[in-house]
């Protein structure tokens, strides 16, 4: 529990929010229910462990505060996500009804770990870990099956490591959102294109029968389709995406836009997580993904 004043609401309130749910307790020192309720606020912020953070703001020293989140009687509690007030309530309510409000909006101890756990994976693959990476990824989708974002990376890195089978597996329990969620539906593309080379003995040998057939006839797409699923397959991201542009060029809604589909799950699959910064700021783009990108949307809209 922080007290906070006009001095330090930026710091506590409004930054930490940004990453922490943030409840802002509005008492007064002469104020009966406030004494109340005060102790059970600090009990629950123990209790959750980290899962959302508690500050008190005597309404009667910052007054400034007060009006501005329209306090008209106390004790109100507001609760900041994203430095937003998104809920709040007045009066002193009774223990298991203050629960009740926080868990419509703090994370569950699951969704925590697993963050932390994504967190740490990244931060393994940056050191070139992917044992460790891995292990961490597991960790984060057993924690909370939920997290896209975990669920995600820990299919990419076990097809990047060969581990189709595993990959398969780890896919299973979202397979059923793959026309709802894109990354997701770009991963179920990464895989049909690596399943469709099982019988290809010589991938060589096989790109250059399908280089073949589109010399001899540019738009014959169905070449050109499987040369850049064969591409797509061996992780020669850029190579794939010239493939599909070239088909893009010449007819953008072939088999149902097949081409587009295709491309869009390759720019998925290589673009990297997005590095922090520092609030206000906008992460850079890979350049590679970048580059892509505009040539995708010059075809399109062209």
């Amino acid at each position: 529990m922080i007290d906070v004043t006009i001095a330090n609401f930026e710091a506590e309130v409004i930054a930490a929010s940004m990453h922490t749910p943030v409840l802002v307790d509005f008492w007064a020192p002469w104020c009966g229910p406030c004494k109340v309720i005060g102790p059970i606020l600090e009990k629950l912020e123990v209790a959750y462990g980290g899962r959302f953070k508690l500050v008190k703001i005597d309404s009667d020293q910052e007054q400034q505060l007060a009006s501005a989140f329209g306090i008209r009687s106390i004790p109100t509690c507001v609760l900041l996500k994203n430095g937003q007030p998104v809920d709040g309530f007045m009066g002193a309510l009774p223990e298991g009804q203050i629960k009740a409000f926080l868990d419509k909006h703090v994370p569950s101890e699951g969704e925590v770990e697993a963050l932390e756990e994504e967190e740490a994976a990244q931060e393994a693959l940056a050191d070139g870990d992917l044992d460790a990476a891995l292990e961490r990824l597991q960790q984060a989708v057993k924690a909370d099956p939920d997290n896209e974002d975990a669920r995600f990376d820990l299919v990419k890195l076990l097809l990047e490591m060969g581990l189709d089978d595993d990959a398969k597996v780890a896919f299973a329990p979202v397979i059923a959102k793959t026309e709802l969620v894109r990354r997701f539906d770009s991963l179920n593309r990464w895989m049909q294109a690596r399943d469709a080379q099982i019988d290809v003995a010589d991938p060589q040998a096989r790109a250059a029968e399908l280089q073949a057939r589109i010399a001899a006839n540019k738009r014959d797409f169905d070449a050109r389709f499987a040369l850049a699923q064969l591409l797509f397959a061996h992780g020669q991201w850029t190579a794939a995406m010239d493939e599909l542009l070239e088909i893009l060029m010449r007819d953008k809604a072939w088999s149902d836009e097949l081409a587009r589909k295709t491309y869009v799950a390759v720019l998925d699959i290589i673009e990297p997580p997005k590095p922090k910064v520092a609030e206000g700021q906008v992460p850079p783009e890979d350049p590679t993904v970048a580059t892509y990108r505009r040539r995708l949307s010059s075809v399109v809209l062209s």
